[in-house]
């Protein structure tokens, strides 16, 4: 009595989560508990292992047991908009994660196990919004990896062996602390570089404009062929499942799924 525990959320029983399955686009089995106002990982959920998605976000959690290491056929985790300080180790052993959302924690550099380098099939990874103020050399062991958000946490780097990963084609870093504008820039991969530029079609230009924008163009080819040999038309930048999750944009979760 008066122990001030914190509230209780809502209880999960075996029956609501059986109902909470849903099919994924891709045939697999999703079991949905987002924004279900949950504080404690509910354990009934053990006999529903055999999924292939997971799906606890918006809620508020504050830990992750190890009994997750159940969830063996899981390829897509999502956990962001909690109240997460660290993982388990045991999340090293899924894996058959393909994609795993930790957005918007409480999570730091400290509390990140070193078991993340174990998922060697992790093809997109977010950990933006949360606490880190460096990223582990080690996640360079994550070679499959395609997408990584890092956007608004307290780094002043990011390690080569993140920003050299050979299938890295999305990296979103924006708003951290980087020591200046020259060296954010060295942190961000030529595809976000693009980011600022504003597209558009020629017919909407005017003849001097059109002009001006090709010369410039041609320098530009001039300097990339002695530079790199024949460079590659830039493309449009993309982040769609590196943004801040809880952006009342983005209430429909379809859009953070894989498409």
């Amino acid at each position: 009595k008066g122990k001030g525990k914190g509230p209780k959320g809502k209880k999960i029983t075996l029956k609501t989560a059986k109902n909470s399955i849903r099919i994924s686009p891709d045939g697999g089995r999703r079991l949905d508990l987002s924004k279900m106002g949950i504080t404690t990982f509910p354990k009934c959920i053990l006999k529903l292992a055999d999924v292939d998605e997971l799906d606890l976000s918006r809620n508020m959690l504050k830990k992750i047991p190890s009994s997750i290491e159940k969830f063996q056929k899981l390829r897509w985790l999502d956990l962001h908009s909690n109240q997460l300080e660290d993982l388990p180790k045991a999340i090293g052993t899924l894996q058959n994660l393909f994609y795993l959302n930790i957005c918007n924690n409480k999570l730091t550099t400290k509390n990140l196990p070193e078991e993340l380098t174990l998922l060697k099939n992790l093809h997109i990874l977010n950990l933006g919004l949360n606490c880190l103020d460096s990223i582990p050399t080690s996640l360079g062991a994550l070679k499959e990896l395609k997408e990584i958000g890092l956007f608004d946490n307290a780094l002043t780097t990011i390690p080569n062996s993140v920003k050299n990963l050979p299938n890295l084609k999305k990296l979103n870093a924006e708003r951290n602390p980087f020591s200046d504008s020259t060296q954010q820039e060295e942190h961000a991969d030529s595809i976000k570089r693009i980011e600022t530029l504003h597209l558009v079609q020629e017919k909407d230009l005017c003849s001097s404009c059109l002009k001006m924008c090709q010369d410039e163009r041609d320098k530009l080819n001039k300097l990339n062929k002695l530079k790199n040999g024949t460079p590659s038309p830039p493309k449009k930048p993309s982040f769609p499942l590196l943004l801040t999750p809880n952006s009342p944009a983005k209430d429909n979760q379809e859009e953070w799924r894989l498409k």
